[in-house]
């Protein structure tokens, strides 16, 4: 098979997602998104559930190549400023060239509900995100317990709808309208009181 083909395939079905849902990923909606013969996905991706899991491992791809081009070189920022630099980045990538992506990977998560097999291939790429985040505040000279860990986590995770609606009173009562100090924000606020 042609590798650039199947990425070319795979990122359209990514924009499909992102653009029309669960109900939108069709193969011939994937065809003509990557303006290729009528009949191409399918034969990449025979089935539906073939499909999914292409924009699943994509999607998965071009999260860990963003991660690793903001932390650079080695484990990551290594101090306060630079891992809330980090963050702020991702979450711009959220807002800006990443939407698609990230719809698309909510659309999945969405459509594992329904699809065990789907939920158990994204619980992984979920779950490693605690660990992450605990080896950035390592990394970057923060305490890193399993706690502190969780809560930037689940607080990054809960600031994603917010940025994809961006609806301006939510994104200011939020402090997502200036992501910078969002993310010095929440480092602080995860750090215990004497090491500030």
């Amino acid at each position: 098979m042609n590798q650039d083909r199947r990425d070319r395939l795979r990122d359209a079905a990514v924009a499909v997602l992102a653009e029309s849902g669960g109900r939108g990923l069709t193969h011939r909606a994937v065809d003509a998104a990557a303006d290729v013969p009528t009949g191409t996905a399918k034969n990449y991706f025979p089935t539906r559930d073939a499909l999914l899991r292409a924009v699943a491992e994509r999607c998965l791809e071009q999260y860990r190549a963003l991660a690793a081009s903001l932390a650079g070189d080695g484990p990551g920022p290594a101090d306060a400023d630079g891992l809330a630099a980090m963050l702020a980045g991702l979450l711009r990538d959220v807002a800006g060239p990443g939407r698609p992506r990230v719809l698309a990977y909510l659309e999945l998560q969405t459509e594992g509900t329904r699809r065990p097999w789907l939920a158990a291939l994204l619980d992984p790429i979920a779950a490693a995100d605690f660990a992450a985040h605990a080896n950035l505040l390592r990394a970057a000279g923060l305490p890193a317990g399993a706690e502190r860990a969780r809560a930037l986590t689940l607080a990054l995770h809960g600031a994603v709808p917010h940025l994809l609606t961006g609806a301006p009173a939510t994104l200011a009562a939020a402090g997502l309208d200036d992501l910078d100090r969002f993310a010095r924000g929440l480092l602080a606020a995860v750090r215990p009181e004497e090491d500030r």
